[in-house]
């Protein structure tokens, strides 16, 4: 396939030999894809890390049946395939607040958060192309945890790696039928859940200074508590969810409600950051309170929620406010802004 790397045969060769070094640049620039892929399927970072180190352990193991049939890449998306698939199952589907139930109608202050729930969490684009982006948007990543695993990567591997269907029949170990089957099935469910305009095209639209207009706009109006400049950034049906609290808001007047009650409220302080997840604009908060603070002295902003953006034309549409040091980690973010 088009920008697949090239593996030197002397690599190759001692791998399957069982030169863990060798074996080791055969993988180093599969990688990063292969890892986005797991994610795809799995909808979780963390979960994404173990697909892959059991994938790749699974690799190491069967190197030397490795017949060099198809590429090593085909290969490689053949093991990981059918590693995510299995966890998936063990696992079962990611999910966001929306999934859960109906909007909160009152801002709900006493929120806990729901330990049971298995939640969608974003995804670190910093090594992604511009071209992969696209396909690790949240409302994608998100609708694809409504199909079964095999679902998943079907219409994975066909509309965003490009493999033909009779050759996703080799890796899943089904039929050509099957995948076309699958295909159709997953194609009609997705479409009815992801927006019919891209956040990569909505980015290109806008600009890069009228997308950093909407996010500083949006990290001023936290840190100096302007409800009128949040309110000016929203579309009339934005949503706002907070996961892993299950709450979530939509319309206008109901998220900024809950605006005033909580983060624009008597909370502490805010220190915002732009950042970037899911091929998206997304900002870091820090926060300087109770919440926070602990035991530890004030005036010291701690990780508390990366807030990825939805945009739509100029403005908000969608605010998904992932909670916890954790979700800082993943990302690559400090835990504590000095």
């Amino acid at each position: 396939m088009e920008g697949a790397p090239t593996i030197p045969d002397d690599d190759l060769a001692a791998a399957r030999a069982g030169d863990d070094a060798a074996f080791e640049r055969v993988v180093a620039p599969l990688r990063r894809e292969l890892h986005a892929h797991c994610y795809r399927i799995l909808g979780s970072t963390h979960d994404a890390d173990d697909a892959l180190q059991d994938a790749l352990l699974r690799a190491w193991r069967g190197i030397a049946r490795f017949e060099g049939r198809s590429s090593v890449r085909s290969w490689l998306y053949t093991v990981a395939t059918r590693t995510c698939i299995d966890l998936a199952e063990a696992r079962g589907r990611r999910a966001l607040p929306m999934d859960l139930g109906p909007a909160s109608a009152e801002p709900v202050l006493d929120a806990a958060p729901a330990s049971d729930v298995a939640w969608l969490t974003p995804y670190p684009d910093a090594a992604l192309a511009v071209e992969e982006r696209e396909s690790v948007e949240l409302a994608f990543v998100a609708a694809l945890q409504h199909l079964p695993g095999n679902q998943r990567a079907a219409l994975l591997l066909f509309e965003v790696l490009g493999y033909p269907a009779a050759e996703i029949a080799e890796i899943m170990a089904t039929t050509t039928a099957s995948v076309n089957s699958a295909l159709q099935r997953a194609r009609r469910l997705v479409a009815e859940r992801v927006p019919p305009v891209s956040q990569q095209r909505t980015l290109s639209r806008l600009g890069d200074g009228g997308l950093r207009g909407v996010v500083e706009g949006y990290a001023r109006a936290l840190e100096h508590r302007d409800a009128p400049a949040l309110l000016a950034l929203l579309t009339e049906d934005v949503t706002w969810s907070m996961p892993p609290l299950p709450q979530w808001y939509r319309g206008r007047d109901d998220v900024m409600a809950f605006a005033r009650a909580v983060p624009l409220g008597d909370c502490g302080s805010w220190r915002a950051v732009p950042t970037s997840a899911n091929g998206q604009p997304a900002v870091a908060l820090y926060l300087d309170g109770p919440a926070t603070r602990g035991d530890g002295p004030a005036g010291v902003h701690r990780a508390w929620s990366v807030t990825v953006l939805t945009l739509r034309e100029d403005a908000v549409a969608g605010l998904t406010s992932f909670i916890g040091p954790r979700i800082f980690r993943a990302l690559g973010l400090p835990s504590v802004l000095d």
